[in-house]
């Protein structure tokens, strides 16, 4: 993924590192001269290639199909669970394996079809670098999977799960004996919250520090899989892509490096986050897609203007290629994402998750293109629109509506949450709390917000508009007012076909439906209140929290 140079260490981007170079094995030929690290190098023990680090890791390669077979630090195996190896995907079957040393790095190249990946080991560090090029559909390769021993590491985070007998949806989400849900997809953080994932004993830590995903898709508030445990051990993930909840098409190319590192129970190093990792020692290696930091560029902004500083603005620029994403200053709006491969990008301005700005903006090689102070006009936020009334704000997520925090790590059954139903008054000083972050067609559909109106308010027509930030089976918003007015069925939007509520996502493609209410739906009575009623429409879907529905952005009655 990417970011920007100004924002904490945390959400940096990631600097990636050298020429284009292609071949399936890279370093063939001669070996070079040993490091300096005692114990560093390499050595076949017939099926593997062995690699020392020189420093307390030593891990091995199978030299049939790539997988990584052994993980060992200080003595400890960490690597296996089930039977089975760490690896892309769940492995790659019979392919090309290669080995070379160059100075003080091992480069292990692994080349299936038109799929190539790479492992590096660099003299007395404890980290394995990894590189993986994804040319097309015919390797399904979308992640690649640490899989570690049971028993070594201690964890029952809400973004991890564990194996029960309880299968409460799919064959992929569980309860536990106490109510609470976990699930692989459960993964809580956005891809810009992180920089890496993983566990420690206090005096071991290991870790997956992801890349930058340039080549992944979804953008920085993607949510995927990252970690999870179960009965037989524990997996790390590095999503390369995934599907579910999915707003883009798959891109292609080198994704990398993203490092499995050991540490002595601290965080990794920050030298190894997106962004500041850098990578000149690999660029003569012969990776295949691999880009210099001198054939890449950088987009910079002086500042934004027109900001609600009550929120955090990112940006993000995005082609069929690559994507990377970097935080605005708070103080200003200032901006700078680097290492972008050169081309035309769409430069979006998001307030919160919601987009208020786009525009073009092209990178150059070794350049900086340098905008001027970027001016959200005013229509664009439609929280500066006047309203009656407004539940929740337009910020592109469902933050602050009941259960809404619980809904990226947990299942809507969960034992955790809220009742789903309930009515809101506005003016009651709970109407966000007290409504729902999602509804659905066959659990709470028909909702009901009772406000008043002013006899000048009660004698024009209006506009309700509620945003949704993703929906499932085509669920959509239909309303009623005062059981005597009611809209039409609205058409669905572009929305991602997968699951999504319940698999811990609720971003999709924020959209925003209107409906003209007209003065005789409101009661004339302005101590009444009248009542709005939110269904959800849509003939697909199954039954319960897997029927038709839809996650809220904001609802409002305007002026």
């Amino acid at each position: 993924m990417s970011g920007s140079d100004s924002h904490s260490v945390r959400r940096r981007t990631f600097v990636l590192g050298t020429a284009a170079a292609a071949g399936t094995a890279a370093l063939a030929g001669p070996l070079a001269a040993p490091a300096a690290a005692a114990g560093f190098g390499w050595s076949d023990d017939g099926s593997h290639y062995v690699v020392d680090t020189g420093a307390g890791l030593v891990f091995k390669v199978s030299k049939t199909n790539g997988d990584l077979t052994s993980l060992a630090y200080k003595g400890t195996e960490y690597q296996g669970y089930d039977g089975k190896n760490s690896h892309i995907e769940s492995g790659l079957g019979t392919s090309t394996v290669t080995i070379g040393q160059s100075g003080s790095t091992i480069l292990i190249s692994v080349a299936y079809g038109t799929l190539k990946h790479y492992y590096a080991a660099r003299s007395g560090e404890n980290n394995v670098y990894l590189w993986t090029n994804k040319a097309d559909t015919s390797v399904s390769a979308t992640r690649y999977i640490v899989r570690v021993k049971k028993g070594l590491f201690l964890n029952d985070e809400p973004d991890s799960y564990t194996y029960t007998s309880s299968t409460i949806e799919a064959s992929d989400v569980f309860a536990k004996s106490d109510g609470q849900t976990r699930s692989k997809h459960y993964a809580k953080l956005r891809v810009m919250d992180y920089d890496y994932i993983g566990w420690s004993t206090g005096s071991v830590g290991l870790w997956i520090v992801r890349s930058n995903h340039e080549k992944a898709s979804g953008g920085p508030f993607y949510r995927s899989l990252l970690r999870h445990q179960s009965a037989d051990g524990g997996g790390l993930y590095e999503i390369l892509y995934y599907g579910e909840n999915q707003t883009e098409a798959q891109r292609f190319g080198l994704q990398g490096p993203y490092v499995i590192a050991f540490t002595d129970g601290g965080a990794p190093s920050s030298s190894l986050f997106p962004g500041t990792l850098t990578t000149s020692w690999a660029d003569s290696l012969g990776i295949s897609g691999y880009v210099a930091a001198s054939g890449r560029g950088r987009v910079a902004g002086v500042g934004i203007s027109g900001r609600n500083t009550a929120y955090a603005y990112t940006v993000g620029l995005a082609n069929s290629a690559a994507q990377y994403w970097g935080s605005a200053r708070a103080s200003d709006g200032y901006f700078s994402i680097g290492g972008a491969l050169p081309g035309t990008y769409t430069l979006t301005v998001y307030k919160g998750e919601l987009a208020v700005y786009s525009t073009q903006v092209t990178v150059s090689a070794g350049g900086t293109t340098t905008l001027n102070t970027i001016a959200i006009p005013s229509s664009n936020d439609p929280s500066n629109a006047s309203a009656i009334w407004r539940i929740g704000d337009w910020n592109g997520t469902p933050g602050g509506f009941k259960n809404a925090d619980l809904m990226t790590y947990a299942h809507p059954s969960d034992v955790r949450a809220a009742a789903w139903t309930g009515n809101v008054v506005i003016g009651s000083g709970s109407e966000t709390s007290a409504f729902p972050c999602y509804l659905w067609k066959d659990v709470n559909s028909g909702i009901i917000v009772y406000f008043k109106l002013t006899a000048a308010q009660a004698a024009a027509a209006h506009t309700l508009r509620i945003g949704v930030t993703t929906a499932y089976a085509n669920g959509r918003p239909q309303i009623a007012v005062n059981d005597t007015w009611t809209s039409a069925v609205p058409s669905p939007p572009a929305q991602p076909s997968t699951r999504s509520l319940t698999v811990g996502s609720y971003r999709g493609n924020n959209y925003t439906f209107a409906y003209s209410v007209p003065a005789s739906a409101w009661l004339t009575d302005t101590s009444a209140y009248n009542q709005l009623k939110i269904y959800v429409a849509s003939g697909s879907g199954t039954t319960s929290f897997l029927s038709a529905g839809t996650s809220i952005d904001a609802i409002d009655l305007l002026a």
